[in-house]
């Protein structure tokens, strides 16, 4: 017998059947529950009306995110908790303060999008209890929200008027407490019209799982897979959720190696990676997509996805990270490049999945930096993703480590730029050289992000910035080399 969906929604334990796998918690609150005021705009994560906050028990902690309810799937809520714009006013019937500032400030104009701001915003104020946030964090956290009628300001004035308010408090022990009676002590089956939803809470049962349903979809953060429903209109059948399984979850470090595991957030993955490499990866980590993308999506879903375009990849191949490979014959692990073998193409058999990532952590001989080149600064695909990875012996280059993305069908390492720099001083002479070469590298294509001749241009000048940030004579801060670029 097929297990109910359960979830903690409006003060009360909400329990759901004969609903589609693939169904979408937009539209089981739009169609099903009638709250109307969680809207869609662009049913693929980018505009943001949809925002919705979902509580999880994390290591017996309660998390609250910011997700995009367009694209995550009903099931997934099992044993969650699910917040919408409904459950901001306050007991008394006054406004939440998220909700009274953007009155006060003018927040809003047609509206439409204004359910998925207060809800962006109320993410934000729970998670920072009360303190005033920094620009930066507001713009992070209304990175995935797009309004059509303001320029952005009196909802940028409301995130600072909010916390100036009455404070609202949020019983967080009490969503806890019945989180804790929804837990599920073995994984889950979810089945409808001949389409299943497998839900394993341990590796074992993922391992048996997968054997047995060779031919099931893998879901991790539903952040592409959600876009093949709502944009494809494709049917999928049989779906494995690996967003229970707490082997998955963990970040754990050793012998000068950080293991993230598949089902890592990439908010949180990042996280880590950037207390190893805060100058190289804090610029990626904000123009990651959007903060409720990287509250739901996870690195290791980027790179089991494979995209030519993914902005995880260029960097991992650089820091010559592997991959770690899991099936019922056990656990393999490879270089990052060699997983991908052409467009769509992995080395990766039918009843395996990815299960880590193995990222080396910083050594002080090692120069490293990751470039994202894009028409918008948040939430945009990149024409460009460079990263480079230099490991010296004193001022010579003993080996050198450069990969793009958007340049070829697969990320790439540029193997011959490398063999110009291996063995030699990192000087410009031998910079030119490299750049040069990249043209025997790769042929990139035009489309609608970037032409052909744009993509080489660019990614011959970040070698160059590159060089710029790291030349062993008096190296430019990135500061600098910005006003130099600028200049230019």
């Amino acid at each position: 017998m097929a297990d109910p969906i359960r979830f903690y929604f409006r003060n009360v334990i909400h329990e759901v059947t004969n609903v589609a796998p693939t169904q979408t918690i937009l539209q089981h609150l739009r169609e099903d529950l009638r709250c109307t005021g969680t809207k869609e705009g662009c049913a693929e994560g980018d505009c943001g009306a949809c925002t919705v906050v979902v509580g999880s028990l994390e290591n017996g902690a309660l998390e609250l995110k910011a997700v995009n309810s367009c694209i995550q799937f009903t099931p997934t809520l099992d044993g969650r908790a699910l917040f919408t714009v409904e459950d901001l006013q306050l007991p008394d019937g006054r406004l939440h303060p998220v909700q009274q500032a953007l009155v006060d400030c003018h927040g809003s104009q047609c509206g439409f999008c204004t359910p998925g701001f207060a809800m962006s915003l109320w993410g934000m104020y729970l998670k920072h209890d009360g303190q005033a946030p920094s620009r930066c964090q507001i713009d992070d956290a209304l990175s995935g929200n797009l309004c059509r009628c303001t320029g952005y300001r009196p909802i940028i004035a409301a995130a600072g008027r909010m916390v100036e308010l009455p404070r609202a408090e949020f019983d967080r022990a009490a969503v806890a407490d019945a989180l804790r009676a929804l837990q599920r002590s073995e994984g889950s089956s979810y089945a409808f019209d001949g389409r299943s939803f497998h839900a394993p809470r341990t590796l074992d049962e993922l391992v048996a799982l997968r054997s047995a349903h060779p031919q099931a979809l893998l879901l991790a953060g539903s952040t592409d897979v959600g876009l093949w429903v709502t944009k494809q209109m494709r049917e999928l059948n049989d779906i494995i959720y690996i967003g229970n399984v707490a082997e998955l979850k963990s970040v754990a470090q050793s012998e000068g190696t950080l293991e993230i595991g598949a089902g890592v957030t990439l908010q949180d993955a990042y996280a880590a990676l950037c207390r190893h490499y805060p100058d190289a990866l804090s610029d990626m980590w904000q123009r990651f997509a959007s903060l409720p993308i990287r509250n739901a999506g996870t690195l290791g879903g980027n790179v089991a996805n494979g995209s030519p375009i993914g902005d995880s990849m260029p960097w991992l191949i650089a820091l010559g990270a592997r991959i770690v490979l899991r099936g019922p014959g056990g656990e393999r692990a490879l270089a990052m490049e060699d997983f991908y073998l052409g467009y769509q193409q992995k080395d990766l058999q039918h009843d395996e999945f990815v299960a880590a990532l193995r990222v080396p952590l910083a050594r002080d001989n090692v120069r490293f930096r990751t470039y994202k080149l894009a028409k918008r600064f948040d939430q945009d695909i990149s024409a460009v993703c460079a990263a480079f990875a230099l490991t010296f012996e004193g001022d010579i280059v003993k080996e050198a480590r450069i990969a793009f993305g958007g340049m070829a069908a697969t990320p790439k390492r540029a193997a011959a730029a490398e063999a110009v720099l291996n063995g030699r001083a990192w000087s410009e002479d031998a910079l030119k050289e490299a750049m040069a070469a990249l043209a025997q590298d790769f042929a990139p294509l035009s489309d609608m992000r970037a032409s052909s001749s744009y993509r080489m241009k660019t990614a011959q000048n970040l070698l160059r910035r590159f060089w710029l940030e790291t030349r062993l004579d008096h190296p430019l801060p990135p500061s600098a080399v910005n006003a130099f670029a600028a200049q230019a």
